[in-house]
């Protein structure tokens, strides 16, 4: 045909209404149907120009599939993700993939033909990612990569291998007959209920309550968590609503729907909980409930809540575990507290029931064996009770009292509680210097024998001054409203 372009300039017509129209392919749907921007203009000039525009903003991609079984199996694999797998995953799941095919697959079978790619292939492909796969942070975390990553592969090169099958590419998938690794999950930690109450007082002495209270009163996810805006709670019901999660992908800080469908939930915080976030919200001047502190605009990045978290669990003597495991300690304590599993799973945000009984079996399990103990227990005391009654000895069991636990000092005192030194053998000097309203730094200091003594001459300074603060602050703020004289009026 004398008119029809060449593929991979796009099309360009004159619609009905007298306008031209240029549009271009830019991807595939799944079901290999061509996805299309386009342009609009008065005339057919300016349309040539708006469609070269457009050719320059989207990733050049091929107009239709060139791709035969004799096609290395590379190309066909930067072909599918870019053209049926990107457009639909999350930005977090996209650095995943990336990672398996570019750094990953590509460079170890990419070269392979499509034909060529059997079962022992892939599978000597694996056990060497298994043995001596990472490629940074080898003296952290070893040679090999983990199951996790390997899964992913896994599932990246077969549901590849399945469009090349749909498409025409190839007759048979090559990976049918073989099984997907496992799924062998990181090893749960719960904090115990000691653990537990070192690890809030402690939280609660290093401003960092609220955060900590959430993933352990709610088993919210640290992202969901993160993502929360106090437009999302509401404090005469209760009712909070988890609708957005908070990730880091590349340094940058992204904002993003939740993780699946049943993710997106509403919650009943407790009364107390409700307390403490409405007494946190007075302090805080943003629209994030936890925003960064250099951006209010901005919520806080997730690298930096595993540090302090991690900085907290030290002080407080607990034994080292991840942010996710704050998530677990709420599930378990939920089920030895009668939750039943239904109600967690909505509670939690788990796609079925099924996925918190798979995560949590080894806890409904103990629980059974805790219920046998206590109807053996109690059947037992009542055995007890009746000897006791006999012999008129008194056996009943003392409660245990909690070890005391006093919350520790970091390497560096917290923002606003002034600094302490040692002058001499017997001396300690307490020193404050709070900016006041009219911008000018005022210290004053205090001194005692002992440094218990020196703390408690320090907190009432910082008290007085704050209220000394305060004071000024309200009178500038009455003089600024004081109407002025008027002089020189005349009747």
């Amino acid at each position: 045909m004398k008119n029809k372009r060449k593929s991979g300039e796009g099309l360009l017509r004159k619609r009905k209404d007298g306008r031209w129209e240029g549009r271009v392919v830019i991807g595939y749907d799944e079901k290999g149907l061509p996805i299309t921007k386009n342009v609009t203009a008065k005339t057919k000039a300016a349309c040539v120009e708006k469609l070269k525009e457009l050719k320059k903003q989207v990733a050049p991609v091929k107009t239709k599939i060139d791709i035969t079984s004799k096609s290395e199996f590379g190309v066909w694999l930067d072909f599918w993700y870019k053209n049926y797998s990107e457009m639909n995953l999350k930005e977090t799941t996209k650095a995943g993939y990336r990672n398996a095919i570019y750094n990953h697959i590509i460079p170890s079978l990419g070269g392979i033909p499509l034909e060529e790619l059997t079962p022992e292939v892939f599978q000597k492909f694996i056990a060497e990612k298994k043995v001596s796969g990472r490629l940074q942070y080898e003296d952290k975390f070893g040679k090999g990569l983990s199951d996790r990553s390997i899964r992913l592969m896994f599932i990246v090169c077969k549901t590849a291998f399945d469009k090349a099958v749909e498409v025409g590419c190839l007759n048979k998938n090559p990976l049918n007959d073989l099984k997907a690794p496992p799924k062998n999950r990181k090893e749960m930690q719960v904090l115990s209920q000691d653990e537990l109450y070192r690890f809030l007082l402690q939280a609660k002495y290093d401003d960092y309550l609220e955060i900590v209270l959430l993933a352990l009163t709610t088993g919210m996810r640290r992202g969901e968590i993160l993502g929360l805006k106090w437009e999302d709670i509401n404090f005469e019901t209760g009712e909070l609503h988890i609708c957005r999660q908070v990730t880091c992908v590349d340094g940058k800080i992204i904002v993003s729907t939740s993780k699946t469908k049943t993710s997106e939930r509403i919650i009943i915080l407790p009364e107390s909980v409700v307390g403490v976030l409405s007494k946190y919200k007075d302090t805080v001047n943003s629209e994030w409930v936890f925003p960064s502190p250099l951006n209010k605009d901005l919520p806080r990045e997730p690298t930096s809540v595993y540090k302090k978290t991690q900085r907290i669990l030290e002080r407080a003597g607990c034994k080292k575990v991840r942010f996710h495991d704050l998530r677990h300690t709420f599930a378990t304590n939920a089920l030895a507290n009668g939750v039943d599993i239904k109600t967690l799973s909505m509670m939690i945000g788990h796609v079925s029931a099924e996925t918190t009984i798979d995560i949590y079996l080894h806890s409904t399990i103990e629980m059974k064996k805790i219920a046998a103990d206590k109807i053996d227990s109690k059947m037992g005391r009542n055995r007890a009770n009746m000897e006791t009654l006999e012999s008129g000895n008194d056996t009943t069991p003392k409660e245990d009292q909690k070890a005391e636990f006093k919350p520790k000092n970091g390497k560096h005192r917290k923002s606003g509680t002034g600094c302490i030194s040692k002058i001499s053998e017997n001396l300690y000097e307490g020193r404050y210097s709070p900016k006041y309203p009219n911008g000018k730094r005022v210290a004053r200091n205090v001194y005692a024998h002992t440094e218990e003594e020196c703390e408690k001459l320090l907190s009432e300074l910082i008290v007085n001054m704050k209220a000394e603060i305060q004071q000024e602050r309200e009178r500038l703020e009455a003089e600024k409203y004081e109407e002025p004289e008027i002089q020189g009026q005349s009747m």
